[in-house]
């Protein structure tokens, strides 16, 4: 089997996660800048087996597109051209940085730790993969 990478993305910054080749554990991967996004993607896919591509879809309450929508839309647009025959799912992705914040307070962190917004980001990734590998 392959992996599956997580995307959290955002406008500066994209936390990444992965899962074992079993898919069976998400792994925060890295905090990315994300105008290095594709040339990492393209570096770690040459590395790594990769079978699928998990993009987060930011969501309002009421189910629809959230404002940074637009961005992601053209990444993905770009990713395609650049990696197309990686398939690539979206996955709901409500609440994943109040987890994400949640857990680094639970597992003890302390509060200057907590503003590490790079690693709220990668929290964010292996939770939208998390939650991906629950739903199969």
């Amino acid at each position: 089997m392959a992996r599956i990478l997580a995307i959290d993305f955002g406008g500066k910054r994209t936390g990444i996660a992965v899962t074992d080749e079993l898919q069976i554990i998400a792994s925060g991967l890295t905090t990315v800048n994300t105008k290095e996004l594709i040339s990492f993607l393209k570096d770690y896919i040459s590395k790594e087996k990769v079978e699928l591509f998990l993009i987060g879809e930011p969501k309002q309450m009421d189910n629809t597109a959230s404002e940074s929508e637009v961005l992601i839309a053209a990444f993905i647009e770009k990713l395609k051209k650049a990696i197309p025959d990686m398939p690539l799912k979206r996955v709901d992705e409500r609440f994943t940085s109040k987890m994400a914040f949640q857990t680094m307070i639970d597992s003890g962190l302390k509060k200057n730790q907590r503003k590490n917004k790079a690693l709220i980001d990668e929290i964010s990734a292996t939770l939208i993969l998390q939650s991906y590998l629950y739903a199969q």
